[in-house]
């Protein structure tokens, strides 16, 4: 299969080396993204007020419920499709990319329908504040005015990554994302729309950068080009997809119902709490998205040497991962520590919702790390074809462990604290970790028989 210059053999050469250019554009696009999503709740803090910040807040878990199961099954592609990159079937390959572009616009349009009817009966079951629901429903609902793009843009930009390429996906979020806070600025602060306004211009955004990437498919002249015409649903392609990426979704949906119970409990302490959460949320983003890099860049390098047969490369490609993200989060997490008051206060200066933030980011500063491993191990599985196992395992370690604590330990008045909350984290991403650890080296013990590397 002929490569552009923008694509990389992730099959041959230094692994840490090719694993730094692939990842370090995807975690600048996630970093810049994040900037621009801070500016977002930045505005809204600072000149529409404490109840819009923390109705901004209150529907990010929400969000990820309704979306996680769709942006799930964008794994199986970026799997599947890289698998046939390394194994230079292009016929498979461009199957796999246009059965992709129909799911993405399909899933779209229906978590749009989804989200403006849902919003309000399940942010009401969350328990969101009087003072608060109105606003938290205004911006949900704006927000999923753009999901069919962000829906395909998920879809497509993933054909990219299984490629190699995070050059364009960086420069298309970069502009986006630009684009994003001139309209923030002129719709808050100008404009005087508050969270409607921050809505929107999110909205708008994800629409440019949906249509940069199709955009880009569209005047490919390799493997990589879209053909409008040639757009449907390939049956073996979607199964393929489903196989790998619906364990997945499934997974990141759970999690999301595991995180919707925490953030009603949080919700239960009041606005200044809400707020401080979601600013301490925010900044802990810049740590989840950097080390979420390697992650999947594990993911698509264990899939492109799979398809070219390159097995003995596949234990390298886990622990380069596992070095990287230590490393990332060993400076990130002590930067948030230690500086923590300062970038609170950039979300919002009043004194009790920086000491909410900060009840929150000293218990996850120092164990950040735990989450980024287990992420590791998780996308290697992922990529190996393995999408059941860590499903199960996550839905044990992380959803029901966090269910039974709420339910159980954090009921009793003694524990009744957000900080009893928060300790949830690290302590159900410390036993995952090792149970996706175990997990791994049976399955690669058992492959290892099979191809004999």
């Amino acid at each position: 299969m002929k490569r552009s210059s923008l694509t990389l053999d992730m099959c041959t050469g230094s692994i840490f080396k090719k694993m730094l250019r692939f990842a370090l554009p995807l975690m600048l696009s996630g970093v810049l993204q994040l900037l621009f999503n801070a500016a977002d709740v930045i505005v809204v803090g600072q000149f529409a007020g404490t109840n819009s910040l923390a109705a901004v807040g209150s529907t990010t878990a929400l969000i990820a419920l309704l979306t996680n199961l769709f942006i799930g099954l964008s794994v199986g592609v970026n799997v599947l499709a890289a698998r046939y990159f390394g194994a230079g079937q292009e016929r498979e390959f461009r199957q796999t990319i246009h059965t992709s572009v129909a799911i993405g616009a399909l899933s779209g349009v229906f978590l749009t329908v989804l989200g403006m009817v849902l919003a309000r009966p399940i942010l009401e079951m969350m328990g969101t504040p009087a003072e608060v629901i109105d606003l938290s429903v205004l911006y949900l609902r704006t927000y999923f005015a753009g999901m069919a793009a962000t829906m395909l843009y998920n879809f497509t930009s993933t054909i990219l990554l299984a490629s190699g390429d995070t050059i364009r996906p960086l420069i298309i979020l970069s502009c986006a994302g630009a684009l994003n806070v001139s309209f923030n600025l002129l719709f808050v602060i100008c404009f005087q729309w508050g969270v409607f306004g921050v809505g929107l211009a999110t909205a708008i955004s994800q629409w440019a950068s949906s249509i940069a990437v199709v955009v880009c498919l569209l005047v490919e002249k390799g493997p990589l080009k879209l053909c409008l015409r040639e757009i449907k649903i390939h049956k073996d392609k979607l199964l393929k997809i489903l196989r790998i990426g619906l364990p997945a979704g499934l997974q990141s949906s759970l999690f999301s119902i595991a995180n919707v119970v925490i953030q009603s409990s949080v919700n239960g302490f009041g606005p200044l709490v809400m707020a401080g959460n979601t600013a301490a949320q925010n900044l802990e983003s810049f740590v989840f998205v950097s080390m979420s890099a390697f992650s999947q860049a594990a993911v698509s390098f264990i899939g492109q040497n799979l398809g070219a047969g390159r097995h003995e490369r596949i234990n390298r490609i886990v622990g380069t991962a596992q070095g990287c993200v230590i490393g990332v989060n060993a400076i990130i997490g002590v930067i948030l520590f230690t500086c923590g008051p300062f970038l609170l206060s950039l979300y919002n200066s009043e004194p009790d919702v920086i000491a909410a933030g900060m009840d929150r980011l000293r218990i996850m500063a120092v164990s950040f790390v735990l989450a980024g491993m287990m992420d590791v191990m998780v996308g290697s599985l992922r990529g190996l074809g393995y999408s059941v196992m860590p499903m199960i395992v996550s839905l044990i370690g992380v959803c029901a462990l966090r269910l039974v604590w709420i339910f159980t330990l954090f009921q009793m008045p003694m524990f009744h604290s957000v900080e009893m909350l928060y300790i949830t984290y690290p302590i159900s991403w410390g036993l995952t970790l090792v149970a996706h650890t175990t997990c791994f080296a049976v399955v690669r013990k058992r492959l290892k028989r099979k191809w004999g590397v």
